[in-house]
């Protein structure tokens, strides 16, 4: 007697039914050639890409929409191409070139995992998973991408497209929860096919970034319309997974972002540092003196600091967040004001 194999057998209760082989390899296929001719052509997809700039993408990327990453991440290449160079860069020109992206932390622990890449691995990215993750800053799903994509090692590569992409077509269901779960990593770790995992990957997550969108999915032009549950279900909502867009105006987010500037402007027009008290007083506190000062600083600095007193008029949350902002190795304090770090992060290994 024969029985059809499956890849996976998972709770019920977690939506995630077994998927037959057969089925798993019809859609590992229409992904990969739909790949194979649709695929961005993203200059970290270049097979001379170096493993070290995949990884700078990998981080560049995370919650962060590729055309404001691209030119970001030509300049962090062009000026920095080795760990090496990156871990010798001052901070405060790190944090310059990071400019906008978002969580300028990343950048600092981009930095750190540079050092130990240097220090530890002759400079090279390594290419095995474990090790990846030992470095400074480096998650499950990084490691795993850069194993994958800079690599080409078989590995479970889990963002949210290509979550989103599995449990529409496989589950039948609209979006995935917000934690990634034990049973879910086993699941989608039986739909990696032995060979073209790579283009797998890739595939899933481009199909996911571009066509299966978590907004408004162009469902007509997707390659696995005919393949999906949840299209066959009549594309349901899921009532118990609640999407929240996150809050951005009036945040501390906003604000921390708005001092960030200021510093970044503030180094790059050569004032270095900036006093306290203009960015926690208001304009019409400032003594004869400070107003004087202010008046004195390029006009982009003055634009800069304005924006913070328009968030924060009377400076608590500013003075705070500074603070905040000193702790975290993003600003330092000295007898002229606060400015950006000067030299590495006090947690780099070298």
């Amino acid at each position: 007697m024969t029985h059809r194999r499956t890849t996976q057998v998972t709770s019920p209760a977690g939506g995630l039914p077994p998927v037959p082989d057969s089925r798993a390899a019809a859609v590992q296929r229409l992904v990969i050639d739909w790949y194979r001719d649709s695929a961005r052509p993203l200059p970290w997809r270049d097979p001379a890409a170096s493993a070290w700039s995949i990884l700078v993408c990998e981080v560049m990327s995370q919650q962060t929409p590729v055309v404001r990453v691209l030119p970001r991440w030509r300049e962090w290449i062009e000026r920095w191409p080795t760990p090496a160079d990156l871990a010798a860069a001052p901070s405060a020109d790190v944090l310059i070139a990071w400019d906008s992206l978002g969580y300028p932390r990343r950048a600092l622990r981009l930095q750190e995992t540079a050092a130990a890449i240097a220090d530890r691995h002759g400079n090279q990215v390594p290419d095995d998973e474990d090790a990846l993750r030992a470095l400074p800053g480096v998650g499950a799903y990084t490691a795993a991408a850069v194993a994958s994509f800079a690599h080409g090692r078989w590995a479970v590569v889990l963002d949210v497209n290509i979550r989103r992409v599995l449990g529409r077509v496989f589950a039948g269901v609209e979006h995935r929860p917000a934690s990634l779960t034990a049973a879910e990593k086993r699941w989608a770790r039986a739909l990696v096919p032995p060979r073209e995992h790579v283009e797998w990957n890739a595939g899933a997550m481009e199909l996911g970034a571009l066509v299966c969108t978590a907004r408004n999915p162009d469902c007509a032009q997707c390659p696995l319309l005919d393949a999906c549950e949840w299209v066959a279900a009549g594309r349901p909502s899921d009532p118990a997974v609640v999407r929240r867009g996150q809050a951005w105006v009036g945040t501390d987010r906003q604000l921390r972002g708005a001092i960030m500037r200021v510093l970044r402007t503030a180094h790059a027009e050569g004032a270095a540092a900036v006093r306290t008290h203009l960015l926690t007083a208001a304009t019409s506190t400032l003594s004869a003196d400070d107003a004087e000062a202010l008046s004195a600083l390029p006009s982009r600095l003055r634009t800069a600091i304005g924006a913070v007193r328009d968030l924060d008029a009377d400076g608590s949350r500013t003075a705070r967040l500074v603070d905040d902002l000193i702790r975290d190795g993003l600003a330092a304090r000295d007898g002229r004001g606060v400015r950006l770090p000067q030299t590495a992060s006090p947690t780099m290994e070298h």
